[in-house]
């Protein structure tokens, strides 16, 4: 019995040892702070998270990547959260009373005035597998294999910021999205990284991605979208006002703002947008 519980005590013992050997803690941080995030920052903010904890160890990021659209649903719905990054402004107009009757007619209130910032500019881009030449050579030419030809092009979901993108594209050919759908000439994805997807296993021909996401999956650009095209492509990011770390998640932001964060944006494509401050 007294040697079952030295074993016992040893084990302990090496167990501890193997925490402060691999720098690990039994303690938790002092704050979890809850980011909802469009689905195409994640290899971003994957990163900065790393770089955010090493210098603020009582702060533990937890992310929720999705679809814009499913984020702000999400939200509505009463989930937990504390920042919230868009990859269009449409979503946060729907959650911020300020947006005006016409955006948000039943007056949702959920971002923290003074909060919000235009955080990111991206770009719109038709992709395709990166061993793959494509058919299309150039939006021009995607619009005219659409109307006549024989092609398979993936997009996102109504819902989605980058299929209301593709949407604009298409309305600036003129082209017909549900004939074109029920034509079978397109695919959907609930999100971008499902458009994505389509476009590296070379389930469709081509597909209308985010330039960051085509750079972090090594896919091939073929053209991008101009903003006669579909607009500016911005990334709002806010404080909520049901967030019980306000302060916590405004710094958060700060960082997001920071030379450090603006570096890894930058590396995968994104554009930062200067503070107007």
């Amino acid at each position: 019995m007294r040697n079952r519980k030295k074993q016992v005590l040893t084990a302990a013992a090496a167990g501890l040892a193997g925490l402060v050997l691999f720098g690990a803690s039994p303690a938790l941080a002092d704050t979890e702070l809850i980011v909802f995030a469009a689905a195409s920052l994640t290899e971003s903010l994957e990163e900065i998270k790393a770089l955010y904890e090493e210098e603020n160890p009582d702060v533990q990021v937890i992310y929720n990547f999705d679809s814009s659209g499913t984020l702000k649903t999400q939200i509505e719905e009463g989930a937990d959260c504390d920042v919230f990054i868009s990859a269009s402004p449409k979503q946060m107009d729907q959650l911020d009373v300020r947006s005006g009757e016409d955006i948000n007619p039943d007056g949702l209130d959920f971002v923290l005035e003074e909060s919000r910032t235009d955080l990111l500019e991206n770009k719109v881009v038709l992709a395709v597998a990166a061993d793959d030449e494509g058919e299309a050579g150039s939006f021009d030419e995607l619009a005219e294999l659409l109307a006549d030809g024989d092609v398979l092009l993936a997009m996102g979901n109504a819902d989605v910021p980058v299929g209301q993108y593709t949407q604009k594209i298409l309305a600036y050919y003129g082209l017909d999205e549900q004939q074109l759908a029920a034509d079978g000439k397109i695919t959907y994805g609930s999100n971008v990284k499902e458009v994505t997807t389509q476009v590296s296993q070379g389930s469709v021909d081509c597909g209308v991605v985010y330039s960051t996401d085509a750079f972090s999956a090594g896919l091939t650009v073929i053209d991008t979208a101009t903003e006669e095209m579909c607009g500016q492509v911005i990334y709002p990011a806010a404080v909520l006002k049901t967030s019980e770390k306000q302060e916590e998640a405004q710094a958060y932001l700060s960082f997001l703002r920071g030379e450090v964060s603006s570096q890894i944006f930058e590396k995968i494509g994104f554009t930062p947008i200067e503070s107007e401050e």
